[in-house]
Parts: structure tokens; sequence; C-alpha cells
């Protein structure tokens, strides 16, 4: 999969020396991986099956609300704990068991599985960052972050309503995205049989049913106060969402490489991963259990064989040995990234070439 960038032999070298550095260094206890995973799912599993429970407990209608975004919140963190590592096969050897369990827990935050993971596996890891390549480059025209890319007009005014336009990506993901992808021809599924639009179906009505039917019947509060607060959790769950998958790639210092005439990526496999993607806090235990990883970008493009609890030690090794070889990674903190995130907005809503910054 890397037959599109070019070949740089000194970045082959490199990339040769990482894998064996870590694959050296990084000392894995398998019994104590076991311990902090089991440790780990029991505290987001029962975190995730207490906030649910709520919807059910509380009669005051303003505690409901406030419960189903508290819900969404622990819902996506446990999707990014979990389904994430399990869409890579890091957590079981068997694949089938891995995609069973990426799939029982990504339909509780509503998105089609198999849709995204073709996505984020053929795509993303392939080329991150590089239009045309990358399908996360592809969801919407409002926002403008890839150099050279159509300027609009109203991109000059990103900054200001980006976060607004945030705040409805999850519905739009839910309930537009998915629904075009299933209907449209896609270079990522050769066929949608039976197969794919009954996991499709099954995945949908049972998200429906766990997060608006049942609460609508059994919560015992009116059917506006239940839409209220699956609304409430959607628009904050969604910025959330966009920020923290957005500052991985799109900060002030992630690069967007381009492709010549004949679609070659005008830049090798490892620096494509390493340049376009930024770390938050990557030497945190704390951050890395919050974030599942997500913090730990560059590990996680390079090694996503490798389990995220291991990050933060991997990092230590993948740090030392890029700063020995002068290549410094992208890093911020959660907060600076949301702030760089911003600037980089307002940057390409101003600059309509980057070869002409001035225009």
């Amino acid at each position: 999969m890397r037959d599109k960038h070019i070949y740089i032999a000194q970045h082959s070298e490199l990339l040769k020396s990482i894998y064996t550095q870590v694959d050296e260094q990084l000392v894995i206890d398998k019994k104590m991986f076991l311990l902090k995973i089991w440790a780990k799912f029991i505290f987001y599993f029962l975190f995730f099956v207490s906030a649910y429970s709520l919807l059910f407990l509380l009669d005051s209608p303003n505690y409901f609300i406030c419960s189903f975004v508290l819900y969404g919140f622990v819902s996506l963190l446990f999707a990014f704990n979990f389904s994430h590592d399990f869409s890579h096969n890091t957590i079981f050897k068997n694949k089938k068991l891995n995609n069973l369990c990426f799939i029982i827990i990504y339909t509780i935050v509503g998105a089609h599985a198999e849709a995204w993971k073709q996505r984020h596996i053929k795509s993303h890891h392939y080329a991150p960052n590089v239009k045309d390549y990358d399908s996360d480059l592809k969801i919407t025209k409002l926002i403008r972050v890839i150099p050279n890319s159509e300027h609009f007009w109203y991109h000059k005014f990103q900054h200001f309503y980006a976060p607004f336009a945030y705040t409805t990506y999850s519905l739009f993901w839910v309930f537009i995205k998915d629904f075009v992808i299933l209907f449209s021809k896609d270079e990522y599924t050769e066929k949608k049989g039976f197969k794919y639009h009954l996991s499709f179906w099954t995945q949908k009505t049972f998200y429906l049913t766990f997060i608006l039917v049942l609460p609508m019947l059994f919560s015992g509060q009116a059917w506006f106060i239940v839409l209220t607060g699956f609304f409430l959790m959607h628009l904050t769950q969604s910025l959330f969402l966009l920020f923290t998958f957005f500052m991985t790639h799109h900060v002030e210092e992630t690069e967007y490489p381009t492709t010549d005439d004949n679609g070659y990526i005008q830049t090798s496999w490892l620096m494509n991963q390493i340049k376009s993607s930024n770390d938050m806090h990557p030497f945190s235990e704390t951050a890395n259990f919050i974030l599942g990883g997500f913090n730990n970008h560059i590990a996680h493009h390079l090694f996503p064989h490798i389990h995220h609890i291991h990050y933060p030690k991997l990092n230590r090794i993948l740090y030392d040995t890029l700063l020995e070889n002068n290549i410094k990674p992208n890093q911020t903190t959660y907060w600076g990234g949301i702030v760089s995130h911003m600037k980089l907005l307002k940057h390409m809503g101003i600059v309509k070439n980057i070869d002409n910054e001035n225009t």
C-alpha cells in the first residue's frame, strides 16, 4: 500500500531502524497488558452503563437532559478506547472476534461500523492529509484546510462559524453520511450485498431503539424532553469528537503532501505519516487513558498493529530516534491544539494559494 509514495532511501532506512529499535526496546508484559485492558474495560463499561441507567432513574427533566449529554461523552470515550483498537486487531489474535467487538461498541455511537473501518484502514492510514487519497478530507466544502484547494468567499469566516458547524457532525454522520455511502457507488466496497445491508440496518435500528425508543417508553419523560436530550447530546458530542479528530491532523504545523500528474505522492510514506500527524501529551498515561491513544497519533500511524496502551513507552523510543535524525514531531497540548486548529482555519480562510499568501 505504499506504491504511490516516492521512494527515499534515507527515509526507508530510518523506518527500518525505527521498527528495529521499537521491536528491541519496547518490552510488552502480556499478563500486565491483559490486566490493564480488563481494568480499563470494566471502568469504561461501568461508566457507560451508569450513564445510560441515569436516563431511566432521574425524574427531573433538567437532570435527564444533563445525563443524556453525559452519556454522549461516555459512549464516545468508550468507542475511542476500544472500538478503534478492535478495528486494527490489536486486542485479540482472532480477527473475526476483533471485528465483532468493534462493530458492537461502534454501534453505540450510531455510525455504520463497516463503512468507517474500510475508509479508515484503506484510505486514511494509507495517505493521511493527501487530497484524493484520504477520505477524511472529503467531508464538506464548508471547511478549508488543504493548501491550494478550492477557496470560497465564506472561508474567510470559517474560524467563526466552524465551532457551530462542528456541533452538527455526529447527526450528519448518523443520518446522512452513512446513507449516502450506502446508496452510492463506493470505491472501498466492491459489492454492497445482502450481508452489508443487513449489517447497516441492524446497527441503525439498534442505535435508534437504544438511544431514542427505550428512553421514550421507559424513562418517564415526555417525548420532546427525550428529543431535546438526544439533540443536545449530539451537539456537545460532535464538538468533542471533531476537535479531537481535527487536532490529530489539522493544526498549524501539520503538512498536506501533494501529488504529481500521475497521482504519485511527493513524499515518502514515513514522512507522510509523521508530518501530517499531531501528538497531544504523547508521554502522558492519563491523556492516553482518556483519549484511547488518539493523542499519540504519530505512533498510531507508524504502529497501528500495537495497542494504544503501549504508546507512551513507545513514544520515548520513537521521539528519541526522530530527534536524533533532526525530525521534530508535531506536538501540542489538548487546548493548544484547539487554538492551533482555529488559527489554521483563520489562515486558510484568508490564503487562497499557498504559493501566494498575499492573495
